[in-house]
């Protein structure tokens, strides 16, 4: 069901929310320094982290795996969902993302790198493909077709790669872009008909796919704040961002109207996320003062859950399955938490 048919008839929607399900938590493993991002794959099995350390964690997220890990420890002890340790950057991890169709991560950087990283091969640690860029790569988005890559870095214009060639491309059509154009986050739409960039200028910017063309420019969607993620709804009508002025905004793509605001979490200081979950009924984010996870109704903006975080200090980044009523947060604290319905 596409919940937002009807988004612009239900501006004033009251009393109509619909209640998150609540959830059980487990701590899934501890890097050696910040966890900084996750990323599942597109079939909800697995999913990655990576850290200020250094390091790439991926995990097997299965039911029959996930069953038995939130279980009381067992006598061998507990399950241990890590199935790969990645070590190949010398700079912390910034943002990760799966091929589409085959068994291929890859990791965007500080050290100006994107990485490769094959996981069907159990003794592979290290990258066997590199893309060296001319800038920190603070996001990485796949082609939905796998053949081309998006880099977003302290460049303001989205680096554009073939996956086969490694070449680099640029959209020769982009908006004068001040100084403080660094992209927070890159993401393309279902069909990559489209690409999104989320700016340290607090701007959202919409590109042509093919073209790369900017489409839309909305200056100023979260004020003079950074606007730190931004990713599209499946329908690829909306546009979902957050920011640290403290706002998560729901955009029309076809007028650049904003529709929704979620309002009542307060992120002013990390690279926070705001995500749909699976069935995209609720948005999701963190309240950085009280290190809660809030959870909203997508239709109506309300509040329906404060949940606190069970990390120690605030969770820097949060990702929900594209699957099945589960996320993962990633904290300051270094530990990764797995999230689920309760069963």
């Amino acid at each position: 069901m596409n919940v937002y048919c009807e988004i612009s008839a239900v501006q004033d929607t009251k009393g109509s929310s619909k209640s998150f399900p609540k959830h059980e938590t487990r701590h899934l493993s501890e890097h050696k320094n910040i966890a900084r991002c996750a990323r599942f794959s597109p079939d909800g099995r697995f999913v990655a982290t990576g850290s200020a350390d250094t390091s790439i964690k991926l995990f097997e997220v299965m039911i029959s795996k996930i069953k038995q890990m939130m279980l009381p420890d067992s006598k061998e002890g507990p399950v241990r969902p890590v199935i790969r340790t990645f070590y190949d950057h010398v700079q912390p991890i910034n943002d990760l993302d799966f091929h589409p169709q085959s068994t291929v991560l890859i990791s965007g950087a500080k050290d100006n790198t994107i990485k490769f990283f094959d996981f069907s091969k159990a003794t592979a640690k290290r990258a066997f493909r590199v893309i060296q860029d001319t800038h920190n790569v603070r996001s990485v988005s796949f082609h939905p077709s796998g053949d081309f890559l998006l880099a977003g870095t302290d460049h303001p214009i989205a680096h554009l790669y073939d996956v086969n060639t490694f070449q680099c491309y640029l959209s020769a059509n982009s908006p004068e872009i001040g100084v403080n154009g660094a992209i927070n986050q890159v993401r393309y739409s279902s069909t990559g008909g489209m690409y999104v960039t989320a700016s340290k200028d607090g701007a959202i910017r919409l590109w042509d796919g093919v073209s790369a063309s900017c489409v839309r420019a909305i200056a100023g969607a979260h004020r003079t704040a950074e606007a730190t993620s931004a990713c599209f709804t499946k329908d690829q009508r909306f546009v979902l961002s957050c920011g640290k002025d403290s706002a998560v905004k729901l955009w029309e793509i076809g007028t650049g109207r904003l529709v929704k605001q979620y309002l009542g979490a307060t992120h002013t200081q990390l690279r926070c996320q705001a995500v749909f979950n699976d069935t995209e009924e609720f948005v999701l984010s963190i309240d950085e003062p009280s290190n809660e996870i809030v959870i909203w109704d997508a239709l109506t903006a309300d509040k329906v859950a404060k949940w606190p975080s069970n990390h120690i200090g605030v969770p820097r980044w949060i990702e929900h399955s594209p699957t099945e009523a589960a996320f993962i947060s990633c904290g300051t604290d270094r530990s990764v938490r797995f999230w689920k319905e309760n069963l």
